[in-house]
Parts: C-alpha cells; sequence; structure tokens
C-alpha cells in the first residue's frame, strides 16, 4: 500500500509538471492554465514531502541508510 501511495504522488507530480509545460507551450500567457499546474505539482510536493515525514516519525515508513551493514 505505502508503494502505491508514493508512486500515485509521483505520478500526479509529473503529470502536473508535464501539464504545465504542454500549456506553457500551447497558451503563449494567454490563459492561467499554466500556472495553476504548477501550483498543483507544488502543493502536491509538499503534501507529499508532510507525508512521508509524518510516516518517518509514526513509524510507518522505516528510512535506512545507504550502505549501512
Amino acid at each position: 500500500m505505502k508503494t502505491v501511495l508514493i508512486l500515485s504522488f509521483l505520478a500526479l507530480i509529473v503529470y502536473n509538471l508535464g501539464a504545465g509545460l504542454y500549456y506553457m507551450l500551447t497558451d503563449k500567457g494567454a490563459s492561467n492554465r499554466t500556472v495553476n499546474a504548477l501550483t498543483r505539482r507544488i502543493a502536491l510536493s509538499v503534501l507529499f514531502i508532510l507525508l512521508i515525514a509524518a510516516g518517518i516519525k509514526t513509524g510507518y515508513i522505516q528510512p535506512h541508510g545507504l550502505g549501512s551493514p
């Protein structure tokens, strides 16, 4: 379940980044769709980081060091 949630957040973040790029190239500054897509991406990123931090704090996610025995 953790993996699905993490991958879902990452997919939504990448989707909104791509949508922002698409709107930037097609709208040529005529609308706010680029700003809205990038704002959603930032909000999702912040929420994702907060959920990861809360998961580590509660013990639901176990971080591990790189190269530790």
